[in-house]
């Protein structure tokens, strides 16, 4: 199809859309668009789903416009397009002109995801539409949303992360300061960015220090970093010096340093965290959950006799050899 024909029909649909004829408009771009499809015309379809997609989502049509995005994925997946600068800045202008808190936008975002994921080099997704996609769930108010996609970002993700746990924080109680810090840490640790996590704690308390000049911090400086330490904040302290741990790469300062706040970590519900980063920076392995009846069931399922006898060796040895689980895709922080 010619781009003059693709501008006429454009043009048509348009007009119908400014008359609020939204029904008839969207259906016309979506049967056009779907006679290219199957001819593998990809650059018209593209050109009238995302045209259409636009005028429709602009217009307040959260529900057509959204429905027309999703179809332009499919078209990106059926073409294999690589997520070059050109195919990305696409979706990310149509995600811009969604409607504020418009619910049939998530569905797109995976969409984004999912395709960025199978056609580029980045398994998780691409990091500058995951910076991007966090930023809008940011702007918007959305943390949850807001988190899971910065933590799998770009560089300036970590400060829009900081960003969005310290707006969150001052919202609550000034000694709550450490469970939202934690909550722009962990995700980064767990998935092996520790510049991001270090980042997004100094951020953090940069922020904390300047909105409250009368909290006292006191500085230890080394040739290698710089660390605030909180008398009245132990948990923030937690942190910092767990970094540094890392940093290190001592697992018997991780376990000193882990025992010595040990009463406050009962506070909150970092465990399956810790575990985790213990395993990932300081090779702690984590204990497998033993179930007695469950180990002399399958003992004696893989090979008889007594479970309790020689068979029980060779079944542990069977079981040191699986895959461990995947790590969990967000900590549970309080």
């Amino acid at each position: 199809m010619s781009s003059a024909k693709i501008q006429k029909v454009l043009a048509r649909q348009k007009s119908k859309i400014e008359e609020g004829d939204f029904y008839e408009a969207h259906q016309q771009i979506r049967t056009i668009a779907n006679r290219y499809v199957k001819s593998s015309d990809w650059p018209a379809s593209i050109e009238l789903l995302s045209t259409g997609a636009s005028l429709l989502l602009k217009a307040g049509q959260g529900g057509s416009g959204a429905d027309l995005c999703n179809y332009l994925i499919e078209v990106y997946q059926k073409a294999e397009l690589k997520p070059d600068t050109a195919n990305k800045a696409r979706l990310l202008s149509l995600l811009r002109a969604f409607p504020a808190n418009e619910p049939a936008k998530k569905k797109f975002v995976g969409g984004i995801v999912e395709w960025s994921s199978k056609n580029g080099e980045f398994p998780a997704g691409d990091p500058e539409l995951h910076h991007v996609i966090g930023s809008l769930f940011a702007e918007e108010g959305d943390v949850y949303d807001a988190e899971r996609h910065l933590a799998l970002g770009t560089s300036d993700s970590a400060a829009v992360m900081s960003d969005v746990e310290y707006e969150w924080y001052s919202s609550d109680e000034p000694s709550t300061a450490s469970h939202y810090a934690a909550r722009a840490v962990f995700p980064y640790l767990l998935i092996g960015n520790t510049r991001a996590a270090n980042k997004a704690l100094l951020l953090f308390t940069s922020k904390l220090s300047s909105s409250h000049p009368g909290l006292g911090v006191q500085s230890i400086s080394s040739p290698s970093s710089d660390i605030r330490i909180y008398p009245s904040l132990p948990l923030l302290n937690f942190l910092g010096l767990l970094l540094l741990a890392i940093q290190r790469g001592s697992s018997d300062l991780f376990k000193q340093l882990k025992a010595h706040y040990a009463t406050h970590l009962k506070e909150v519900s970092w465990d399956e965290a810790l575990a985790q980063i213990g395993e990932m920076f300081f090779g702690i392995k984590i204990p497998s959950q033993s179930n007695p009846m469950f180990d002399m069931m399958s003992s004696m399922l893989m090979g008889g006799g007594s479970p309790f006898g020689a068979k029980k060796k060779e079944s542990k040895a069977v079981g040191s050899s699986a895959t461990p689980p995947p790590p969990p895709s967000a900590p549970a922080v309080d």
